[in-house]
């Protein structure tokens, strides 16, 4: 058995499907609208096969993203190396997105940084 994919709703979601493509090399698929309900998506497709679902409609709530609360945590992209991690953390930072944990080596071995995207969504960078 495998993840098929992972979903995460975006009021903005066509700045959410470039921001994916820009830093993380994602592919979109199409465009898919039900007008009835306003519900929008585009599934992105990685390099390595993995698959993530955005998603936006007009009824959808903010959520508190400051505290650590049960839910989405974050998504994962791994670079290949600490270079790879480095260099796409002090990218993200110079075009204007917040680094919440520079990179280093954490208790359990991984090296890695996080940064908030451009709604709050935490992403973490890792070898």
């Amino acid at each position: 058995m495998k993840i098929e994919h992972i979903a995460v709703y975006y009021n903005d979601l066509e700045r959410a499907r470039d921001f994916f493509a820009e830093y993380f090399g994602a592919r979109s698929g199409a465009l898919y609208h039900n007008p009835k309900t306003g519900f929008r998506s585009y599934f992105l497709t990685f390099e390595s096969g993995a698959r993530l679902e955005i998603m936006s409609r007009p009824d959808t709530a903010e959520g508190d993203k400051t505290r650590i609360s049960t839910g989405y945590a974050h998504i994962a992209f791994s670079t290949g190396s600490r270079e790879n991690v480095n260099a796409l953390t002090e990218r993200l930072r110079k075009d204007g997105y917040a680094v919440t944990s520079e990179p280093r080596t954490t208790g359990d071995g991984y090296y890695e940084s996080c940064i908030a995207d451009f709604e709050g969504n935490i992403i973490e960078i890792t070898i």
